[in-house]
């Protein structure tokens, strides 16, 4: 796959508590900074401070071979207990996508709820690179030959912290402590 086809990383957990509570979780914006290898810390911007359709914040990150960066999230879809998403743009420039536009992010996240039978939650976690370049088009210019392993590794890279953000939204939903 290419950068250009807007590769995406899925995860999803079945979760034995009901939507309500798994939508706090999943609306704290600060939560995935403490579950999350790569997410350091998000704050609401612009005197915001919950989701809603066009809110934005700020979140900064950290990978070891792109070091750190900062991002605005905007919010794009939010539908109470059901999904809460979000497109990502790059303030500074740091990736040369030039001004950042949240109709062409760097990526776009979304957490997605449904019930399950016995009071339970399925929570899907949904993440789609593109169009805007990111850190990945970095390493294509360095490597272009090598385009799809270089999305095929970051793409595994994301299914793995969102398995990490997914088991500790669990742990926390069901009322035990996150792992390590």
């Amino acid at each position: 796959m290419r950068y250009a086809d807007g590769p995406t990383a899925t995860a999803e957990s079945t979760i034995d508590a009901p939507p309500a509570r798994v939508w706090e979780l999943v609306t704290d914006i600060g939560l995935p900074a403490r579950l999350s290898p790569e997410l350091r810390s998000a704050a609401w911007l612009d005197g915001a401070t919950a989701p809603a359709v066009g809110a934005r914040f700020e979140g900064h990150n950290d990978h070891p071979l792109v070091g750190t960066w900062r991002t605005h999230a905007h919010v794009v879809e939010l539908v109470e207990q059901r999904a809460f998403a979000w497109a990502v743009t790059d303030p500074d420039d740091r990736f040369g996508g030039g001004e950042p536009d949240p109709d062409r992010p760097l990526a776009t996240w979304r957490f997605e709820l449904s019930p399950v039978p016995g009071g339970g939650t399925l929570l899907r976690l949904c993440a789609r690179l593109g169009p805007a370049r990111s850190g990945v088009s970095l390493a294509i210019d360095r490597a272009p030959d090598h385009e799809e392993r270089i999305v095929a590794v970051r793409l595994a890279e994301l299914r793995t912290g969102m398995a990490a953000t997914l088991d500790g939204i669990r742990a926390l939903a069901e009322d035990r402590p996150p792992a390590p």
